[in-house]
């Protein structure tokens, strides 16, 4: 292991080992560490064996649930937009080569303790039983507005100054009401809080028209896709690319430490098992560099067996359902992900539910209630809880050459995830990464 690198990354997570695979097509010299022995690191996919080792240490996974290689159950479930960032990073790089997916069935919003889906076009909204009559015709404005949108051509904004107009303010131009604004700004615009509307409309509208542009590419019942075995695939799909472009993989280094130059302070590489290597920087989770980073909250997910599909949601194999704050009285929303067999993550006829919410008092497990509850009377056959800090680096890294990924938000969506590793990667190489060069549509149809 005593060589030089351009850069030692630590941690396996999906961050990391995207990061990887950009910093290795753009030709430097990559060492990539992890103190497990599977891929994944926070974003794991674990298998049956795995999550009982993880939950319920020194007791034996049960037989009953079947071959324990046939679960993966994800530590961060998240699924991916259609269009959206994390999509066209697998198509810019190519992993997408590596993989398979699956579009999920259906996306959506609580309302008055009732499940219904998410209306993201002119002609859902009509038909949505979400709004009365008229409001459906201020929504199905308000959405061609929103489709009609292009940033390149001014004369789209109508008139209206989308960078100093406050969502709230535009919301109020087309008479919207509250219950209107909820399901679009948390369940199309995927806001996590109602801090938004008081800021420009601008980036709502772009995350309403992302979400439409996602619904539109795959022609399914939501924007979402998802990827056959589970999110583990993902980390080892741009590990392979690394791999492709010479980068050099090792697991199972428990004890591995970054070192530092004792004047200046910058980090100079890692040691592991009395072995060192030197690079130029070093990137990695926040568990690899203490002192470094601090704590900006807490997130709480419930793993769930459920021997059924997620109620009142058709029967779908795969769900999201997002629970505005302003439904179960919280400062922030709570989110249901629901997967199944046919996805390749669990045993034939069982199907995975996960909820997770941001933590906002000292009972977590009490938090995530509402949630639970949509997923039907004495729903599970197997349940965990996993209470997780979210982290975020101190610095960004130029100064120390530690540059540190923040952690996973509550979000089972991929945009946050995807932002930070692009920030990262500008703050590496001095370049924003394009990702417009191939449409992701077009991918898919040549496969």
């Amino acid at each position: 292991m005593d060589q030089d690198y351009d850069a030692i990354i630590l941690g396996t997570g999906l961050k990391e080992c995207l990061l990887a695979g950009l910093l290795s097509v753009e030709g430097m010299k990559i060492l990539h560490m992890d103190r497990n022995s599977y891929y994944g690191g926070e974003s794991a996919s674990l298998n049956l064996r795995q999550l009982w080792e993880k939950f319920r240490p020194g007791e034996p996974e049960p037989t009953h649930y079947g071959r324990w290689q046939d679960w993966a159950f994800d530590m961060v479930p998240k699924f991916m937009m259609g269009n959206g960032l994390l999509v066209r990073t697998l198509v810019h790089t190519s992993v997408h080569n590596y993989l398979q997916f699956k579009a999920v069935d259906g996306s959506y919003v609580v309302k008055g303790g009732k499940t219904y889906k998410v209306p993201a076009t002119d002609m859902d909204a009509l038909k949505s039983s979400l709004m009365g009559m008229f409001e459906k015709r201020r929504a199905r404005s308000f959405f061609m507005y929103v489709q009609d949108y292009d940033e390149t051509k001014p004369d789209t904004t109508k008139g209206h100054n989308l960078n100093v107009m406050t969502s709230r303010e535009l919301f109020a131009k087309f008479g919207l009401q509250d219950g209107t604004v909820e399901f679009i700004g948390h369940a199309l615009a995927l806001n996590v809080d109602d801090a938004y509307l008081d800021r420009p409309a601008l980036k709502m509208v772009k995350a309403v028209k992302l979400y439409e542009e996602s619904l539109a590419r795959f022609n399914t019942g939501s924007p979402y896709i998802y990827p056959l075995y589970g999110l583990g695939e993902l980390p080892q799909g741009f590990a392979r690319l690394s791999a492709v472009y010479g980068g050099t993989y090792m697991l199972a280094k428990p004890d591995v430490e970054v070192t530092y130059d004792p004047e200046t302070k910058r980090a100079t590489g890692v040691t592991s098992e009395g072995e060192s290597a030197r690079a130029k920087f070093v990137v990695g989770d926040p568990s690899y560099f203490p002192g470094k980073t601090r704590r900006i909250g807490r997130v709480v997910r419930a793993i769930c067996i459920l021997s059924h599909p997620i109620p009142n949601c058709g029967d779908a194999h795969s769900v999201q359902i997002i629970l505005p704050q302003a439904q179960t009285g919280r400062q922030s929303d709570m989110y249901v992900f629901g997967c199944s067999w046919a996805h390749n993550v669990c045993a034939k006829g069982k199907y995975l539910a996960f909820v997770s919410t941001t933590v906002e008092t000292a009972n977590p497990h009490l938090e995530i209630e509402p949630g639970l509850a949509l997923l039907g009377a004495s729903p599970f056959v197997l349940f965990f809880i996993n209470v997780t800090d979210v982290m975020t680096p101190i610095a960004d890294g130029k100064e120390d050459g530690c540059f540190i990924s923040a952690g996973y938000d509550a979000t089972t969506h991929f945009e946050s995830t995807v932002l930070d590793v692009l920030d990262m990667y500008t703050r590496i190489t001095g370049k924003t990464l394009d990702l417009s060069e191939k449409d992701p549509a077009a991918a898919a149809a040549e496969r």
